[in-house]
């Protein structure tokens, strides 16, 4: 009887031990991926073509332009809003232009100025593409950051 009693004590341990460590796995990996980041974008030349936003999770993907993630949001009114859901907190940085004319490409003229607004992360950049140093910004649960188009 005192057996059946052990093991029936140690059965019950086990599964409140395998309960327990999956629910704090269950919760640790749901804070890892709870990140938003609302981008609100100001000077856009309203009713011209889509806002093309880059965003960059490392210096590596900034300088060789490969985005992390990316949205394209419509210039309907002069200022518009994108929103990231579900980031892993961290640094990031973001590029961004209005395709004017919806080539999917920046227009730069004869002299090689651009065409089109555009803009990065901390407003910086106005005179050439900042460095990831200067345009990176942290990101933690709900984070808001403005870009004025240059």
């Amino acid at each position: 009887m005192i057996f059946k009693k052990l093991i029936s004590f140690s059965a019950t341990s086990l599964v409140l031990a395998a309960v327990s460590s999956l629910s704090m796995i269950i919760l640790l990996s749901q804070h890892a991926v709870a990140a938003n980041l609302t981008v609100n974008v100001s000077d856009v030349e309203k009713g011209k073509g889509h806002l093309m936003i880059a965003l960059y999770k490392s210096e590596e993907d900034y300088k060789s332009g490969k985005a992390s993630f990316h949205t394209k949001v419509a210039a309907l009114n002069d200022r518009e809003i994108a929103v990231f859901e579900n980031l892993p907190d961290g640094e990031y940085a973001i590029k961004m232009y209005q395709d004017e004319n919806d080539n999917n490409k920046m227009d730069f003229n004869m002299m090689g100025i651009p065409k089109e607004g555009y803009g990065f992360s901390n407003n910086v950049g106005m005179f050439g593409a900042p460095k990831y140093a200067e345009a990176k910004f942290s990101v933690k649960e709900s984070t808001a950051i403005e870009i004025d188009l240059f």
